[in-house]
């Protein structure tokens, strides 16, 4: 069996690709670096992270792009000895304007690297290619409409004005001929996340609706022209849970068509796990997997009803490997494990280093940890709604100014971090700085105020979240015992719906290492080790 979701964590907008007898989804990333995860497999049971190609700064850099911003809704294809891969990067969040610019990469595979981007367009995010049978290829986006009340966290359905369709020139690298909206969407509004299919002579359309939060929906049409008109699905909506709110995978949506080499068909979608008693989802969107039957022409879900399962029967017998309860980092290699990430930037070596300092991960200090430029923060995604992680830091900061640590983390106004900084009348401190999603002042709050005085060497720090409740923990040695440091925080602001709610961002939370130094000296800390575990 397949088991949902088949990527945890912040995996949203799964774009699925085969080639022969392999799977590849590719996922938004937004504003972590390198941008786009690729995921490979052969069975639709076991997933590998096998690329993030938007690794330079001639293909990509976010220095400056809003918290929410950066790579949206990515769509992979293979055609003419290429995977082609589409993606947004999204200027502005809050505002009438999205400021939304859409790319083209290639690559003859996978693994290789990958092109410099072409520029397509700007008129409106989640960008996908088709190639049609008769060898010409259509690029389509949703369009946005800046002259309504929509703005980030409060999404208008008018905002969202329809489908574009246009024909790609491969040769030239440009389109042409005449831009059509071939798709206003269903009554249930904010019509995005655009993907062309072709089967028996029909061309068909699925989209995502109704936001990216509870309401959201796969929707489905069909026509015998690619221009449209196109026709409803008898349900409307393929995939939902916005009438099933006891539904293990909430906010269900934003996915994409595959069939398997023998003609099984399949349905990849977005969804969240929401903790009680507030409905909110630390582990952001993720990916999950739906089997499909047709019936006259038209998609369904195998097992007859359009809320999702978290079992689905896979299309050959396997059995899923068995995941590691705790995960030991090193850094003893000259590049980052291929879990982590870092924010916005395309120039890593300025915020951290692997061959500086042998054994340790060398954080370079930057600037604030809310910065949306150049911030020194190394992170792994949460997969699990209970995890315990643990680091050991050496530091020595010099004014309070220099700062490094431990965090749970979102975004620049969700976040909790456990510390070492200086204090005039203490000395070298560990404290804990609390930013608890209080939209839109996010001000940062000190729980144990001027923290607790610090001996000389390394110390080790520790988290432990277990659903909505977070515990920092610190010692001084391998052998001491842990020492919870400050009160219980609440984790569940760390999380899709912490802050504004629900609408007013789309990522998920990570458990990682930062250093800042806002003297502009650039202090440097060095991790020697890095644990995630489940608990």
């Amino acid at each position: 069996m397949i088991r949902n979701p088949i990527l945890p964590g912040f995996n949203p907008d799964p774009s699925i690709c085969r080639l022969g007898d392999d799977y590849y989804i590719a996922t938004s990333t937004f504003e972590w670096y390198p941008g786009v995860q690729i995921h490979h497999s052969r069975d639709l049971v076991n997933w590998t992270l096998v690329r993030r190609p938007l690794e330079r700064k001639s293909q990509l850099d976010m220095r400056g792009n809003p918290d929410s911003c950066g790579i949206w809704a990515p769509c992979l294809s293979h055609a003419d000895g290429l995977f082609w891969l589409v993606y947004t990067d999204v200027k502005r969040l809050d505002g009438n304007f999205k400021d939304a610019h859409n790319y083209i990469v290639t690559s003859p595979t996978i693994e290789g690297d990958w092109s410099d981007p072409v520029y397509v367009n700007s008129s409106g995010f989640d960008p996908s290619l088709f190639h049609d049978d008769d060898g010409r290829k259509w690029f389509l986006n949703m369009q946005w409409n800046h002259r309504t009340e929509s703005y980030g966290g409060a999404p208008k359905h008018p905002a969202f004005d329809g489908i574009l369709l246009q024909e790609w020139d491969a040769q030239t690298q440009s389109l042409k001929g005449p831009i059509k909206n071939i798709f206003a969407g269903s009554p249930l509004g904010l019509v995005e996340g655009p993907h062309l299919f072709k089967r028996n002579g029909w061309y068909y359309l699925t989209t995502a609706e109704g936001g990216t939060g509870y309401d959201h929906a796969v929707t489905m049409a069909r026509s015998r022209q690619i221009d449209g008109p196109y026709e409803m699905h008898p349900d409307v909506h393929l995939i939902t849970s916005k009438d099933a709110p006891d539904a293990v995978l909430q906010r269900a949506g934003h996915g994409q068509y595959v069939e398997t080499p023998d003609g099984e068909a399949y349905h990849t979608h977005l969804c969240g796990r929401p903790m009680a008693p507030k409905r909110r989802c630390t582990l952001g969107r993720e990916t999950a997997l739906q089997k499909c039957v047709w019936r006259d022409d038209w998609l369904y879900l195998a097992h007859g009803s359009a809320v999702p399962a978290v079992h689905v029967p896979a299309p050959k017998d396997v059995e899923p490997l068995k995941q590691p309860v705790r995960i030991d980092y090193s850094f003893d290699q000259p590049e980052l494990p291929k879990d982590f990430q870092w924010l916005r930037t395309p120039e890593p070596a300025r915020i951290f280093s692997l061959t500086e300092r042998s054994g340790a991960l060398r954080l370079i200090g930057r600037e604030s940890i809310g910065s949306w430029f150049e911030q020194a923060l190394v992170a792994r995604r949460q997969e699990h709604h209970s995890f315990r992680a643990e680091t050991v830091l050496e530091f020595e900061p010099e004014t309070y100014q220099q700062a490094a640590g431990l965090t749970h983390y979102y975004n620049r106004h969700k976040f909790h971090a456990l510390v070492v900084t200086w204090h005039e009348k203490l000395g070298r401190v560990v404290t804990i700085f609390s930013c608890p999603g209080d939209f839109p002042h996010a001000r940062m709050q000190f729980p144990i105020e001027s923290g607790v005085a610090l001996p000389e060497g390394p110390v080790h720090l520790a988290m432990e979240i277990r659903e909505n409740d977070l515990q920092f923990f610190y010692r001084f040695s391998q052998e001491a015992d842990w020492t919870p440091i400050g009160p219980l925080l609440d984790a569940g602001v760390v999380s899709d719906e912490g802050g504004r709610g629900e609408h007013g961002s789309f990522t998920g939370a990570f458990a990682g290492m930062f250093a800042f130094d806002v003297t502009g000296r650039a202090k440097t800390a060095d991790f020697l080790s890095f644990s995630y575990e489940c608990i």
